[in-house]
């Protein structure tokens, strides 16, 4: 007697974290992402002085810097759900804040990076700690650059170098090397059970 033991192979169903951490970006990439956006930012609010002559360029300039970090970070995201929902709710947020409370397009810019991070990025609630920590010693970075230099460009350096090490944050789930996913350990036994339907095929 012979049985035949077939699986079919499982459809993939990544989640929006697990899509992204396929291809994280490295420090490299990020300090010169870093230097294009400070470069950018500085270039900006130069241009933007001239053009407005209004208090509102430079709550203006960080904004568009806000916006080429999230659509840097939306690109390297890969094809996860959601990109155009969270582009929609940066847009619409950002500005009704430039509108209504431009003094408040920092914290609102931070906030907002921090989320897209978290969910695009990290995987768990640790690692988005983490990861809000990093945002939180980047400000502090960027505010010992503002108030030594005076400089925007400089200020943004600072703050996107630091933020460049958020790939350094640990991927994998607390419990990933305990118990496993419901789904692996499911596939374990099945490939178990698949053996022993072989081994006892085998016999006389």
């Amino acid at each position: 007697m012979s049985m035949a033991v077939t699986r079919a192979p499982a459809a993939p169903n990544p989640g929006i974290a697990d899509s992204a951490l396929t291809g994280r970006p490295g420090f490299l990439e990020g300090a010169a992402v870093a230097l294009a956006l400070s470069l950018a930012g500085g270039a900006a609010q130069a241009l933007l002085r001239v053009l407005l002559l209004s208090p509102r360029a430079l709550p203006l300039t960080l904004a568009l810097v806000g916006l080429g970090y999230l659509l840097y970070l939306l690109h390297r995201a890969g094809r996860g759900p959601g990109r155009i929902s969270a582009l929609l709710l940066w847009l619409v947020a950002t500005a009704g804040t430039l509108v209504a409370a431009p003094g408040l397009i920092v914290p609102l810019q931070l906030l907002l990076l921090w989320a897209v991070r978290a969910l695009y990025f990290q995987r768990g609630p640790v690692a988005a700690l983490l990861d809000l920590g990093l945002v939180g010693l980047g400000a502090g970075a960027g505010l010992w650059a503002l108030g030594t230099s005076g400089s925007l460009a400089m200020t943004l350096w600072c703050f996107f170098l630091v933020q460049a090490l958020f790939t350094s944050i640990p991927a994998a789930r607390p419990d990933a090397a305990g118990d496993g996913a419901p789904d692996d350990r499911f596939a374990h036994a099945e490939r178990i059970a698949a053996a022993s339907l072989r081994r006892l095929s085998r016999r006389p």
